[in-house]
């Protein structure tokens, strides 16, 4: 008894001795958010004052010292964040990870992100402001590298240290800008359908446009088994570290739609939930300069921002900026191509891609005068059958740099249009409003046309060039409306309205929230902030209603158990609201996932099915199919000498809905609430790992809100009936113009990438709950009310 008294009290000590260390480790890893720190290349003494939520407030001399403070600041919180963005597009995540992250890096390597950011920054101009301030803030990082506390993770993954380049900078936009495109997602998979069914299989998939009955209005103008492709690529960005942007809404509101008179701006874009949070808030002022603005790990001027003056901010416009084209090898000779003047020699690119305790990986990349050819770049795809990828960002000039420069140190609307002109890739909706009362909305990117006929739905035809690109529109073409007379702008990644006849071909989202916040803004006048942020946290569908009532009116009601019938009324009553303790969301969701898979997966086989479920088509097309009594999807082709009925399928989908809950969630259909199968969990890269997970992870929560609806908190449907969260608004942000040094904000977790820092998770209950929090200006409250850093110059 004594000897196990003794080995309890050792093990007790040896715990409170890791403790002990752990606290002093992590007393030892956090921000410094006070005190005084020596900087070098600043002119003057720089204040930073830290907010109750961890804001940096930066009061510097010169553009120049508060460029090079945003940089050490910005990395103390997130240098773990840059890192990894920073190795996605040039393919180097495998030199940290080994070769789990082999596919990601022989993929993006491959894309030549970095050959066109080699490019783009040769053409430069080395004495314009936004490169001179970019260096300011690479700078800062790398200073904060070379001086500051190491994070934790590079520390457990063993990252190497180098200095941040603007080629890294580059890089970044580069894969930002990837990540909106969807063709490659699509297209593959539309085209194995075409081919193995005919087009009939694909009237109800509505890709003529049909579908996008809530069209965003302009005020300017008259109204192979190529699936392996679209499979790989939708793994690789879901398994991204770095999650990818997805969708987003904005509105602006004019003055006179307003209680006090004044715009009011919105915007809460779409993207990837993960742990660090997408966006880093900072405050700079200078004694001829202020913004507040949202920053990218990384980058230096911000994606999302505002002023005394003007606020801006983006959604996906979801336009089509990648096309697919199946090249034709010459024949026995696989190094070149068939083009319509004669074959040409494939370009070669050789890039090594090392891994981390492993040989490393050299890879060839083959180029036609299209792009990458993808079967180089993805596992498993047929060599014979190259399929290049044609994409704006890499065959435009990339003058990202300049564009969000300029949008960031715009002094009045013109000016800021020019920078929204710079930008050829990715297709933004671009939002504005002001403190004279404009507002305004603009779809980036440079559009274009093929010969008509082509449907770039599909894998287009690489050699004989009628498939190829026609004609660029110049940027007057492009959607917009500046102060319309319906004295609202918005966007919901719904389809603008065509321009001069012509219909621009996208991967647009489904009416769903387009329809609400038209809904919504089109009935009230008196906005004030408290009721845009109540509309920006709004959880109900103004579709989901019908696409019930089109299925319940398949059901045969006396055929039904007690079980089914109470689900029925629920159902039947409700109004398209996804609360914590709805149990209509939980109902519905999963008869919708079998009403997909019994009526397509038989089709389609179940890896596609899978596939098909990830993409906007599938959001788009349901409520249209099921309206399709004679669709030929309806019938299951394994079953022989029977023809299934939509009303078949429909009803057995629900039976099977109904006790697949009742297996799930138990016998009573009044405890199937939704916040029992809606959950949210912001994962961290190491999160992954069980004996982090409570170090890295944020959550898991219970969260109100859907796919589709204006607080979009989205999942991918899968049998378990689990509906876990992968993402949503990034942040949500209110600024009124009557109110100015208060605006709202709100992130999903913190400010902080840092584990030990209090601000690595303090708004997420906040971000649940639809609150937010001051978005301050006022220099008296913030001194008042702040910690306080100053970085004084260094001398020798």
């Amino acid at each position: 008894m004594q000897t196990l008294k003794k080995v309890l009290l050792v093990l007790l000590s040896l715990l409170f001795l890791s403790a002990i260390v752990v606290l002093i480790y992590g007393f030892y890893l956090k921000p410094t958010y006070e005190g005084e720190l020596k900087l070098k290349n600043i002119g003057k003494e720089t204040t930073v004052y830290f907010d109750e939520f961890g804001v940096p407030h930066i009061y510097a001399a010169s553009s120049r010292d508060a460029m090079v403070v945003l940089g050490y600041v910005h990395a103390q919180e997130r240098l773990w964040q840059m890192e990894l963005m920073r190795r996605i597009a040039p393919g180097r995540l495998s030199e940290i990870f080994g070769p789990v992250g082999l596919k990601s890096d022989l993929f993006f390597a491959g894309l030549g992100i970095e050959e066109a950011s080699a490019k783009a920054i040769a053409a430069l101009d080395k004495k314009s402001s936004s490169y001179l301030l970019t260096m300011d803030y690479l700078d800062g990082i790398n200073q904060y590298m070379a001086e500051g506390t190491t994070p934790i993770e590079f520390s457990l993954v063993g990252v190497k240290k180098e200095k941040f380049t603007i080629k890294d900078v580059y890089n970044i936009f580069g894969y930002m800008s990837f990540s909106f495109a969807m063709a490659h997602k699509s297209d593959p998979l539309l085209t194995d359908i075409r081919n193995k069914y005919g087009m009939d299989y694909l009237k109800d998939f509505g890709i003529d446009g049909s579908f996008n009955t809530t069209k965003i209005k302009n005020a300017k103008h008259k109204p192979q088994e190529y699936a392996a492709i679209s499979k790989s690529v939708a793994s690789l960005l879901d398994q991204s570290p770095i999650p990818p942007f997805i969708g987003s809404n904005s509105w602006v509101l004019s003055p006179k739609k307003t209680k006090k008179g004044k715009v009011i701006f919105a915007n809460d874009p779409h993207i990837g939930f993960s742990q660090p949070a997408t966006w880093y808030e900072a405050h700079l002022v200078t004694p001829d300069f202020e913004l507040y603005g949202c920053y990218l790990a990384g980058t230096p001027f911000p994606l999302l921002g505002h002023n005394r003056n003007y606020a801006y901010g983006l959604t996906m416009f979801e336009n089509d900026d990648i096309d697919l084209y199946q090249e034709e090898n010459s024949p026995g000779n696989a190094t070149s191509y068939k083009t319509p003047t004669g074959y040409r020699n494939y370009e070669i690119r050789r890039k090594i891609i090392k891994i981390k305790d492993s040989t490393d990986v050299v890879l060839n990349v083959k180029v036609s005068r299209h792009g990458p050819i993808m079967n180089d770049l993805i596992v498993g795809l047929d060599k014979d059958k190259p399929v290049a990828m044609s994409w704006i960002y890499t065959q435009q000039p990339i003058r990202i740099l300049d564009a969000v420069y300029r949008l960031s140190h715009a002094e009045s609307k013109e000016d800021f249009l020019k920078g929204v002109a710079l930008i050829a890739a990715p297709g933004l909706n671009v939002m504005y409003g002001d403190s004279k009362g404009n507002i305004a909305w603009w779809a980036t990117g440079k559009l274009y046309k093929h010969n008509e006929g082509v449907n770039p739905n599909f894998i287009l035809d690489g050699a004989s060039g009628k498939d190829d690109i026609k004609e660029y529109l110049d940027f007057s073409k492009n959607p917009s409306a500046v102060n319309p007379k319906w004295n609202y702008v918005y966007s919901a990644n719904n389809q603008p309205e065509a321009i001069d006849g012509f219909l621009y071909p996208g991967y647009y989202l489904p009416e769903d929230r387009a329809k609400r916040i038209t809904q919504l803004l089109n009935k009230k006048t008196k906005w004030n902030k408290a009721t845009v942020g109540s509309m920006i946290f709004d959880n109900t569908s103004p579709v989901a209603p019908d696409v019930v009532a089109r299925l319940i009116s398949n059901l045969d009601y006396t055929t039904l158990s007690n079980n089914e019938k109470e689900a029925f009324a629920v159902l039947k009553k409700w109004k398209g609201s996804n609360n914590l303790d709805d149990v209509a969301p939980t109902i519905y969701n999963k008869w919708i996932f079998n009403y997909l898979k019994n009526t397509f997966e038989d089709e389609l086989g179940a890896a596609n099915f899978k596939q098909f479920l990830g993409t906007h088509i599938m959001k788009q097309m349901i409520a249209r199919q099921l309206e399709n009594k004679n669709s030929l999807w309806w019938d299951n082709i394994n079953t022989k000498n029977h023809s299934e009925t939509r009303r078949e399928i429909v009803s057995l989908s629900f039976k099977e809905s109904i006790a697949a809950l009742e297996k799930q969630l138990g016998n009573s259909v009044s405890a199937w609430t939704w916040n029992k199968v809606h959950t949210l969990e912001h994962q961290h890269p190491l999160g992954k790992i069980a004996a982090l997970r409570t170090i890295f992870n944020v959550g898991p929560f219970e969260v109100s809100g859907s796919t589709e609806v204006i607080n979009n908190l989205f999942f991918d449907y899968t049998e378990t009936g689990q509906y876990q969260v992968k993402g949503g608004p990034s942040t949500r942000r209110i600024i009124d113009f009557s109110d100015i040094e208060n605006s709202w904000a709100i992130l999903p977790t913190g400010q902080s990438g840092n584990p030990f820092s209090a601000h690595y998770n303090d708004q997420a209950e906040l971000y649940n709950s639809g609150k937010f929090r001051r978005m301050k200006l006022n220099e008296k409250e913030i001194v008042r009310t702040s910690t306080k850093l100053v970085f004084i110059p260094y001398k020798k």
